[in-house]
């Protein structure tokens, strides 16, 4: 058994070395290979002596290879035979830059230091590689999943796209990746989308764009996007710029071709109507545009643009007028004049935003007033009295007074000697009365002897919680009004005649009460600028001259953005004041000295704020929306008070608005009620034969 053994291995030994002489080289440049059965570690040792490299050998690297070679090869095609072997058994080589070549597994591959190809360089081989590829034409995201297919992934290919750049990564055999290079050139060629411009001599860029647009663009379900042109028009020098694959850019060219002819049977006037901007204020700028245009086309000529006189007709007048029954413009004029006015009119012709803005005025007014005097007077002479308007005057008081006593009767005794006695007159009470009257708190005397006292002594509280919630709708950049008050009567002059005879006044009216004047701009975005002007005026009292007004105005322009709420201004005010009125000295002593003073104390609080809050509404549903809740709102109010029901008429209901979205109901029409009186006379006749 033994010699068996020994014999089986020099026998394995001759048949390496033979191996090994049939794959060394015939000459200095031509090889043959050969191998059965050989463990791979030296088929890869064999060739990197007859090629001269040095080879490091992964571990991993393991197994045997059957190879046997007919051909006569040079060291080119025997290096590639190489790579091929190892391709085949799993393996690849990857050559550093010092000229030491790797053999390792071919998935570990795309994880080393593999070379990079630039654009001009071609691969070819088994040798690995990796390669940045710039995409041009079409999008790299939809590229490389088709470029993915056709690597081999499992064999350690890679592909890899980078949209920022739009470029393509990939690792793989030379050839291989040098294939999908070609695959990637080709497609790139077939997305080119170059640009046509083509200038238009009669039609307009924008008409002829929306017809395009609406057989090429639209309705294209199941067309790729790379067959679907792109068209643009230029309405500086009426044109209509194209893009896109040649082929659907050529179908596209060739209808602007047809469609850009001089009509000759088409007048020159056309009439627009208008469906949002009011006719007027439209032909006011059309008219500014036209001698724009015309003064444009008048130097054009001048220069000797022959090309552009013809477009224009010469010297053709243009005629632009309203027409405001029906809300529409007539324009006569040249083709191309027509076509720019009309982009003006498209332009101008829009529904405009609208802006609903919502004051929120808030007021709290509080004050306290104390007024307490006391006043002597004696019958001999002297008095102490204080007009200071708190107080009634004790000496128009005592004046009163004597004044309303009785008076006696007189005796009169006539010539015969009869004497009559005349009864007693009652006193004159007009001025104790109006004194009196004009009393306000406790007022109380008392006399003793030839010395009377008066002592009158009020204390007032005043509170006031105002909130006004004033809401107005009014379209972008058009100025609205709100107002809830009254309007009163103030002299603004008086005249009188000769003699001062026939006298006369001129008398204005004066609006007071809650004031709101608005002009809101919507700006880029969903900010507002507005203009608001803000009154809140009341009626205070009267003078001997006129009434007295307080005002409390605001006037500011703010920027707010959608449905934010911004305060505009405030008033915080608090005002203590302090009279007194004594006599010197007496005045001065301590507690006995409000004997002889009249003190007058008053304190007054005022918080005033003002809140804004514009929305922007922008469509119908925004409007309904708004209009819903504030018609709610009112309902709930309405149903609250009937709920409440009405005092002294149980029977009635209060008035209630109908639901936000119930028609209208309206009253039937003759033949309806002639129908249902026939119905009712005939159900009653009916109901009668029944009884009987």
């Amino acid at each position: 058994m033994t010699v068996a053994k020994s014999g089986l291995k020099a026998w394995l030994g001759a048949l390496g070395l033979a191996l090994t002489l049939m794959s060394s080289p015939l000459s200095s440049e031509e090889y043959a290979a050969s191998f059965k059965n050989t463990d791979i570690n030296e088929f890869i040792q064999v060739v990197g002596r007859n090629l001269e490299k040095t080879i490091i050998i992964d571990p991993n690297v393991r197994g045997k290879i059957d190879v046997r070679s007919y051909d006569v090869m040079n060291e080119e095609q025997y290096y590639q035979f190489f790579l091929n072997v190892l391709e085949v058994y799993g393996f690849a080589i990857v050559e550093m830059e010092s000229g030491v070549l790797k053999v390792i597994r071919d998935k570990d591959a795309k994880t080393s230091s593999l070379p990079v190809l630039d654009r001009d360089a071609r691969g070819y081989g088994d040798t690995m590689v990796t390669r940045v590829v710039p995409v041009e034409n079409v999008s790299v995201r939809e590229l490389a999943p088709l470029l993915r297919q056709l690597n081999d992934q499992s064999g350690g290919g890679m592909v890899v796209s980078y949209d920022p750049s739009n470029v393509i990564m990939m690792t793989g055999r030379s050839e291989t990746v040098q294939r999908l290079v070609e695959i990637i050139e080709r497609v790139d060629q077939a997305g080119d989308q170059d640009v046509d411009m083509i200038s238009l001599e009669y039609a307009s860029a924008s008409e002829i764009v929306r017809i395009a647009q609406s057989l090429f663009e639209k309705n294209n379900d199941g067309v790729p996007a790379l067959l679907i042109p792109k068209i643009v028009a230029d309405e500086r020098s009426n044109s209509v710029i194209v893009s896109g694959e040649p082929r659907a850019r050529a179908r596209v060219v060739k209808l602007i071709r047809q469609l850009d002819q001089d009509l000759k049977t088409e007048g020159n006037t056309r009439v627009f109507y208008l469906k949002y901007a009011k006719a007027p204020e439209v032909v006011e700028v059309l008219k500014d545009v036209s001698r724009s245009i015309q003064a444009e086309v008048e130097q054009q000529s001048s220069t000797g643009n022959t090309t552009q006189r013809r477009r224009s007709g010469g010297d053709e007048t243009v005629s632009i007028s309203p027409h405001e029954p029906t809300n529409s413009v007539v324009i006569t004029a040249q083709k191309d004049m027509l076509a720019s006015l009309e982009e003006v009119i498209r332009d101008l012709d829009i529904r405009r935003a609208q802006v609903q803005v919502e004051a929120i005025i808030v007021e709290v007014m509080e004050g306290d007033n104390v007024n307490f005097g006391v006043q002597w007077i004696s019958e001999d002479g002297g008095m102490v009295q204080y007009n200071d308007g708190s107080q009634v005057p004790i000496g128009s008081l005592a004046a009163g007074a004597y004044q309303a006593r009785d008076r006696e009767g007189s005796t009169v005794v006539s010539e015969g000697g009869a004497v009559t006695q005349n009864p007693d007159q009652p006193g004159d009470i007009s001025l104790l009365a109006n004194l009196l009257g004009s009393v306000n708190g406790m007022m109380f005397g008392t006399i003793k002897n030839d010395w009377a006292a008066v002592v009158q002594a009020v204390t007032q509280d005043s509170r006031s919680n105002i909130l006004a919630t004033p809401s107005i709708v009014t379209v972008d950049n058009e100025e609205a009004s709100f107002l809830v008050g009254q309007e009163v009567p103030t002299i603004s002059g008086s005249t009188t005649g000769d003699n001062n005879d026939n006298p006369f006044q001129t008398v204005n009216r004066t609006e007071i009460g809650i004031k709101l004047k608005v002009t809101p701009q919507i700006n880029e975005g969903d900010a507002v600028q507005m203009t608001i002007e803000q009154e809140v005026s009341s009626l205070s009292g009267a003078t001997a001259v006129d009434v007295i007004i307080n005002k409390r105005e605001l006037k500011t322009t703010v920027m707010a953005d959608d449905g934010e709420t911004i305060v505009l201004g405030g008033l915080i005010d608090e005002d203590v004041q302090e009279s007194v009125s004594k006599i010197p000295l007496l005045g001065d002593i301590p507690i006995v000295g409000r004997l002889f003073s009249s003190t007058s104390t008053s304190q007054q609080k005022r918080n005033l704020m003002v809140f804004i809050r514009p929305t922007i509404v922008r469509d119908g549903n925004r409007m309904r929306e708004l209009s819903s809740a504030k018609y709610n709102y009112m309902r709930a109010l309405q149903l609250d008070e009937r709920a409440r029901g009405i005092s002294l008429m149980p029977t009635e209901d209060a008035p209630l608005l109908n639901d936000w979205d119930s028609a209208l109901a309206l009253p039937p029409g003759f033949d309806e009620y002639l129908e249902s009186q026939e119905n009712e006379d005939a159900e009653t006749a009916t109901n009668g034969q029944e009884n009987d």
